[in-house]
């Protein structure tokens, strides 16, 4: 009943804003099994020509280090062809320049990238660093000014032509504790969240005060019933990020809207409106943050919302541990097999950007690039075996 109710709220209000900016091919151990050395004739004129049921329309892409040379040239190097390129510059009180958006799409076209997403100010910097606070502090009429530069960055988007807008509908940071160390990966440290050592941190509330769970969604249902339906007018893609991680009920005075249960909001949030603007940053590493059995359990998530179009992008990093007690690993030495992940979008017919995230650090000054280059290197290859039929 109450998918019935959003779904005709969605459309009552669809011309609110209509025409104006107001108000298994790898095994557990994630080694390639291969190819037989005693292949039949048959098995041998089949390799190199593979099926259709193995073709993979993502790409891998990138959300880090700008439209700047040195980035552009570095992602141009290890084969990354998409991206999402930050930002455009910002005018104050009215939203992007489009030409610097413009010239940005043009730095990319020389290097043979698509600029295909950018990110909305609704970061997951935490409420008292992002700049648009009051849409999720549900304080009006402030949030409506904000609204209406978000409407207008929608256009700019859209005259761009990226197509997919990144945003986070959260009160708290990205929640972590601590960096764990493994020296047996070079000392790499790994970011860490564990619930029993932040409760004893007592550091009580955000300046949001308590926000429930009803409270969490008026307030994103008033956000997005004010910017679909232009983002649906500019043929725009709005991807929400996973709450990073899912938490317990009230935890700091606030429930996520993806907690406690990470898959039930995914469905929840999804379900809010029937538009082909609305859905996910599907960030693999946030979902797996909440479940018990990260490796099982994420792909009936990937098939659900991917069966919907709902997978606007992908965060691909893997973890070790699950719900209130995890580390950020590389992507070969988590409990997720990334084989199993990329075969799932595959699946789903998924065609939009598959990206590193949250890369594990090191002292090394190159950490950042090499954290990366690897990560490239890895889902690429991945690709490779899949779409090559090696099983």
């Amino acid at each position: 009943m109450e998918e019935k109710v959003n779904v005709n709220r969605r459309k009552a209000l669809s011309t609110l804003v209509k025409g104006g900016l107001g108000v298994t091919a790898l095994g557990a151990s994630g080694q390639l099994s291969g190819a037989s050395p005693k292949m039949t004739p048959n098995e041998n004129k089949n390799v190199g020509n593979f099926s259709n049921k193995n073709k993979i329309l993502y790409k891998v892409g990138c959300q880090h280090g700008g439209t700047g040379k040195q980035n552009l040239e570095f992602l141009a190097r290890y084969g990354v062809f998409n991206m999402d390129g930050g930002a455009p510059k910002v005018i104050e009180g009215v939203g992007w320049d489009l030409e610097d958006s413009l010239k940005k799409k043009e730095a990319c076209e020389k290097y043979g990238i698509s600029l295909d997403a950018y990110h909305l100010p609704l970061s997951s910097a935490g409420i008292e660093k992002v700049s648009t606070p009051n849409i999720m502090l549900g304080k009006s009429p402030q949030r409506d000014r904000e609204i209406e530069q978000i409407q207008q960055m929608i256009t700019v988007a859209s005259k761009t032509g990226v197509k997919t807008l990144m945003y986070n509908t959260i009160i708290h940071v990205i929640l972590r504790t601590e960096d764990t160390l493994d020296t047996t990966r070079g000392n790499t440290y790994y970011r860490t969240w564990n619930l029993e050592k932040a409760l004893a941190k007592n550091e009580g509330l955000t300046v949001a005060g308590k926000v429930d769970i009803d409270e969490m969604y008026e307030r994103i249902t008033y956000f997005l019933d004010r910017v679909l339906p232009v983002a649906e007018e500019y043929n725009v893609q709005l991807a929400n990020h996973i709450a990073d991680p899912p938490a317990p009920v009230g935890y700091r005075g606030i429930t996520r809207w993806n907690s406690p249960d990470v898959f039930e909001g995914i469905k929840r949030f999804a379900q809010l409106y029937d538009s082909p603007s609305h859905g996910f940053n599907l960030c693999l590493g946030s979902t797996a943050e909440g479940l018990q059995d990260p490796r099982t359990e994420i792909l009936p998530i990937i098939k659900w919302v991917g069966d919907r179009n709902q997978i606007f992008n992908i965060h691909l990093r893997n973890i070790k541990g699950g719900y209130n007690n995890f580390q950020e690993v590389y992507p070969d030495n988590g409990d997720m097999d990334f084989g199993e992940i990329l075969m799932a979008l595959r699946d789903v017919g998924y065609d939009a950007m598959v990206m590193p995230d949250h890369i594990p650090h090191h002292e090394d000054p190159a950490s950042y690039l090499q954290g990366h280059a690897y990560a490239f290197g890895y889902i690429k290859a991945l690709m490779h075996a899949i779409e090559m039929g090696y099983h």
